[in-house]
């Protein structure tokens, strides 16, 4: 059964590393739309190419969401369907998508995911903390409302998690330190790609062998919860 459906808007998940770790639902999705809309053209082009997929794309990105949403949902509404997608990932998850996902909404247009790859679930899964209970808060304030947001999360008692860049990764992890203490958690970068690499131990030892050379990648940073109990996850050494 073909998944092209007029006038319908499709979320679909993208490989955040690994061009393998796609579906096959989504390949089908991604070759019977009329339109992509991307985060980045360049980078999609790569999964398209790798999958001898050919169709037209639009940017659709952070800082121009607000002004293209109106242009896809005209073309929505015209019987044309679409697949957004990010650079990596799941659409929405710290990334474009929930303006977009509002407006077609209110045009009563049909969304449907195609699921995925999700960078903090895979981190999660590998960490060896509890899974059982998560706050997920992507990328903290830079500067503004940091301070703020650091003392909220300090008593929160589920597992962690947070999204970082490798400019901020070393003041995050010793704002870590500073706010939360020494508690265990577990540094996640480059996953499914070819140098991925897991840090797990006490905050002030990852942080020590982050130091040791010049990050890179995109990293997701997992941190025990206040008053983790200790059968509930592996205690690192």
């Amino acid at each position: 059964m073909s998944e092209h459906v007029n006038g319908t808007l499709f979320l679909v998940a993208t490989p955040i590393g690994n061009l393998e770790d796609i579906t096959y639902r989504a390949v089908k999705v991604l070759s019977s739309v009329d339109l992509i809309a991307a985060e980045d053209t360049r980078k999609t082009k790569i999964l398209l190419d790798h999958y001898n997929i050919n169709k037209p794309m639009m940017s659709y990105y952070s800082y121009n969401e607000k002004g293209r949403a109106p242009q896809l949902i005209e073309k929505l509404l015209a019987g044309q369907s679409i697949a957004l997608v990010s650079d990596a990932g799941t659409p929405g998850i710290s990334d474009p998508a929930f303006h977009i996902v509002q407006q077609a909404l209110k045009k009563e247009i049909p969304i449907i995911p195609i699921p995925g790859p999700t960078a903090f679930i895979s981190a999660l899964i590998a960490s060896g903390l509890p899974t059982n209970r998560f706050v997920f808060e992507g990328f903290l304030p830079q500067k503004k409302g940091r301070k703020t947001k650091f003392e909220s999360l300090k008593p929160e008692s589920r597992t962690i998690i947070l999204y970082e860049s490798p400019h901020r990764i070393l003041k995050t992890l010793a704002d870590v330190v500073a706010f939360f203490g020494n508690r265990r958690i577990v540094v996640a970068r480059e996953l499914t790609k070819k140098f991925e690499e897991i840090v797990r131990g006490n905050a002030e030892f990852v942080l020590a062998q982050l130091e040791k050379k010049t990050p890179r990648g995109e990293y997701v940073v997992i941190i025990e919860g206040n008053e983790s109990q200790s059968d509930d996850a592996l205690t690192f050494e």
